[in-house]
């Protein structure tokens, strides 16, 4: 059995808000991304729970059904936050000497 933050009185781990005192009882951020191109009556929901260090990812259709998600662990959320990222350019071993001779 879990305890309420706010309160103290036992509520069950699924409750999303306490019972006694109505407190939510998970911190999570959301933000949601249109779709392009062909989606963009779609959209991908984000969120990140905070003390759980999980992010879930869900797609939503035009009805504003789900129609899929998946959990990522805290790793796996950085790993894909690297990949989606602008790539950037290294400089080359070129750029450095050139970098050098405007000096």
């Amino acid at each position: 059995m879990a305890h309420c933050r706010a309160c103290g009185s036992e509520t069950n781990d699924e409750f999303r808000f306490c019972p006694w005192c109505a407190t939510p009882q998970r911190r999570k951020l959301v933000e949601f991304f249109r779709g392009v191109d062909t989606d963009p009556a779609r959209a991908l929901r984000v969120s990140r729970y905070v003390p759980e260090k999980l992010v879930r990812f869900s797609v939503w259709d035009e009805t504003g059904t789900v129609r899929a998600a998946v959990s990522l662990d805290e790793g796996e959320a950085a790993r894909l936050a690297e990949f989606v990222a602008a790539p950037t350019r290294k400089a080359s071993f070129m750029d450095d000497l050139r970098s050098l001779a405007r000096r």
